[in-house]
């Protein structure tokens, strides 16, 4: 069991918005250390009805931490909490 916190993000293929917040986040990890889920939300009816075309939604223990673009102020504040 691992200490860092998880982030997820939920998105889709071919979504260039994921793939830029998932390039964004992968440079985080020297300056924030977090393990990274990645769930592709057309995989699951339940979630694609959920986040439809509001992805990528990056999440934290149930907490929306952004969608469309990385808030690295908004990735900073909840980083904080573990300092």
């Amino acid at each position: 069991m691992s200490n860092k916190p998880l982030l997820t993000l939920y998105g889709r293929k071919d979504c260039h918005l994921c793939d830029e917040m998932i390039a964004a986040l992968q440079r985080l990890p020297g300056i924030h250390d977090f393990l990274l889920e990645i769930v592709d939300i057309d995989s699951d009816p339940e979630l694609e009805e959920m986040f439809g075309l509001k992805v990528p939604v990056l999440m934290a223990n149930e907490r929306e931490l952004g969608h469309y673009f990385l808030d690295q102020a908004v990735l900073d504040a909840y980083f904080a909490e573990f300092r």
